[in-house]
């Protein structure tokens, strides 16, 4: 069972924070306050389930239910499931992003590009592995997993962090297989199949980025 998600704060709440899933109408409007109420109201349903029942039982047709509305208003709201999931995870998504972009060092301004880039994959990695079910439940299809919002936030994080480093490979192609690191289904198959705890992939995480900032000749052996 993934830990219990954080409050849903109200929209003014979130006004100084980075926002990765804009809370628009489908036309691209902003959100009239009672809609936004009602978005709020649907998380928080949504939220219960999870935490009552697990991800698995999460449907569009018992959060409906549970927060009283007919089912099509929340299909018109989230599109379909995976878009539920997804900003069931939108909250927890803007507390990271701040952190990084605005926090406190090594995770936010303040520390070398290199400790920036460790603290980033280490909080990845604890907090999918606190969540992980749903992070699961939520993993878009193959034509959405790599231009999600989360997932580009993200991967521009890495390459900016790359560049600050002086990084001499290919920036983009370090970034990406550097994130399929902190890949949930990764993650998942690390530590519920292979039985590897958490520090271990911390500490290859912390190599990895070692070694993708290693000056060229002492990566490849000094040939």
């Amino acid at each position: 069972m993934s830990t219990p998600l954080p409050p849903f704060p109200e929209r003014q709440d979130l006004s100084d924070e980075p926002v990765l899933m804009e809370l628009t109408a489908p036309g691209g409007a902003p959100l009239r306050a009672d809609a936004a109420r009602n978005r709020a109201r649907l998380l928080e349903a949504a939220a219960r389930l999870v935490e009552e029942e697990g991800v698995d039982r999460l449907t569009m047709e018992a959060v409906a239910t549970a927060a009283a509305v007919g089912k099509g208003t929340v299909f018109r709201r989230f599109g379909d499931r995976t878009g539920l999931l997804m900003a069931l995870l939108d909250h927890t998504e803007q507390r990271f992003q701040a952190a990084f972009m605005t926090g406190p060092a090594p995770l936010g301004p303040g520390a070398s590009p290199a400790e920036r880039l460790r603290a980033f994959g280490c909080r990845v990695l604890r907090q999918t592995s606190e969540q992980l079910d749903l992070y699961l439940a939520a993993e878009p299809d193959a034509s959405r997993r790599f231009t999600s919002a989360p997932y580009r936030v993200r991967l521009m994080h890495v390459c900016m962090l790359l560049r600050q480093a002086g990084s001499g490979a290919d920036v983009e192609l370090v970034a990406q297989t550097l994130m399929g690191y902190l890949d949930p289904v990764l993650v998942s198959h690390l530590t519920q199949q292979r039985g590897m705890p958490l520090e271990r992939l911390e500490t290859g995480w912390r190599d990895l980025v070692d070694r993708s900032l290693a000056p060229r000749s002492t990566r490849s052996g000094g040939e």
